[in-house]
């Protein structure tokens, strides 16, 4: 490996559907990564400490010192990266056109594979999975927590008595793929191996089979509940109704068991392991001119200037669903079509004012599809 290639760390939790996605990703890519649990919950403070990242959403993957937020981002970086090819010995090119065959196949199946999963997988499926989650869920401090982040209270008994309005939602998504399957027995978007295709669809069917059934529920809660108290959705996910959707699924997770482990965990509490991997990452070199994730064309200069987003100018970052009252502020440095990068201010209402974070010089990427990036507002009362 060369000396010069970033260590990879992920922050997520166990119950975590989109932690998931990115431990199969990286399992998929055989690329070794640390993986650092944090709680379900705010506050998490080994984000804030170490990278002034106050962001509410997991997971987050850190290369060396660029921080990547949300799955969409992170799975682009991980094919990306033309640093992360050393892991598996491969002459590493500038471009960042070379990596993650086994995530892409080529360029159509990596156009439908982000497609699928920032328009499909992620969200409207993700709320249907996430509306069978058992109601004792939402009657512990998760739920409070959770009610916060949307913007509006959750009703537990509402949201028991839509169990069966979700289910019969499901069972249409599930309609609508099982064509996908009929007759194949290989992967989504065709290939050898399983790609991101294959990861975005499998993460969000095996995490809503799995939490539906109640399974984690304890980890998701912090141990507001103990795990089960759920119906499943076998009744509309089984081998009778949809067998070419779920051959391809168990012939997915056999695909993955037989793939070597290539994670490292640190668990909660460990603040040893924790120290051990803040010490690699301030380690880490960085590059002088941001890197971005290769796009067709750059960023229309004098139409991002119009939208108030000059480089060196102070901007929000915000997602457009969950989270929109928590947005993310730091200076531009960066902008693609794609991709925005900040380097992220001192949270002023965490912790010490003013306190600097310990890894210097992170830098926070976050993707332009389903977020808002807009001029920071400036508090006058501060000046």
């Amino acid at each position: 490996m060369a000396a010069d290639t970033p260590p990879i760390v992920l922050f997520g939790y166990d119950s975590s559907p989109f932690t998931q996605k990115i431990r199969l990703t990286l399992r998929l890519l055989q690329l070794p990564y640390t993986f650092v649990l944090v709680p379900s919950m705010m506050p998490r403070p080994v984000l804030v400490d170490n990278f002034n990242l106050t962001y509410r959403k997991i997971p987050v993957l850190v290369i060396g010192k660029e921080l990547i937020v949300d799955t969409s981002l992170i799975v682009e970086w991980l094919h990306s990266d033309p640093r992360l090819r050393a892991y598996r010995g491969e002459k590493a090119r500038t471009d960042g056109r070379n990596g993650g065959q086994e995530v892409h196949h080529d360029a159509r199946s990596r156009v439908l594979a982000r497609l699928l999963s920032s328009h499909y997988t992620d969200r409207p499926l993700f709320r249907l999975t996430t509306g069978l989650i058992p109601s004792v869920v939402w009657r512990t401090s998760f739920g409070k927590d959770r009610a916060g982040l949307i913007g509006h209270k959750l009703d537990a008994d509402k949201l028991e008595r839509k169990v069966p309005k979700n289910l019969a939602g499901l069972d249409t998504f599930l309609s609508i793929l099982e064509p996908l399957f009929a007759g194949e027995e290989g992967w989504l978007l065709g290939g050898e191996k399983p790609s991101a295709a294959d990861v975005s669809l499998y993460y969000q069917l095996d995490w809503g089979e799995r939490i539906s059934r109640g399974e984690g529920i304890e980890d998701l809660t912090g141990g507001g509940t103990a795990d089960g108290f759920g119906q499943g959705m076998r009744e509309v996910f089984n081998s009778g109704r949809y067998p070419s959707l779920l051959g391809w699924y168990e012939r997915f997770r056999k695909y993955i068991d037989g793939s070597p482990s290539t994670e490292t965990r640190v668990e909660r509490g460990d603040e040893k392991g924790v120290d051990e991997v803040m010490k690699r990452l301030e380690q880490s070199g960085s590059s002088e001119k941001v890197p971005l994730l290769p796009t067709p064309c750059a960023s229309l200069e004098t139409l991002e200037k119009r939208n108030g987003l000059d480089i060196g100018k102070k901007v929000s970052v915000a997602p457009q669903d969950t989270g929109q009252n928590y947005p993310t502020v730091g200076t531009l440095v960066g902008i693609s079509p794609e991709e925005v990068v900040i380097m992220p201010d001192v949270p002023q209402a965490v912790g010490k004012v003013g306190r600097k974070a310990r890894i210097e010089g992170v830098r926070l990427h976050f993707p332009r599809v389903e977020f808002v990036v807009a001029p920071a507002k400036v508090d006058r009362a501060k000046l």
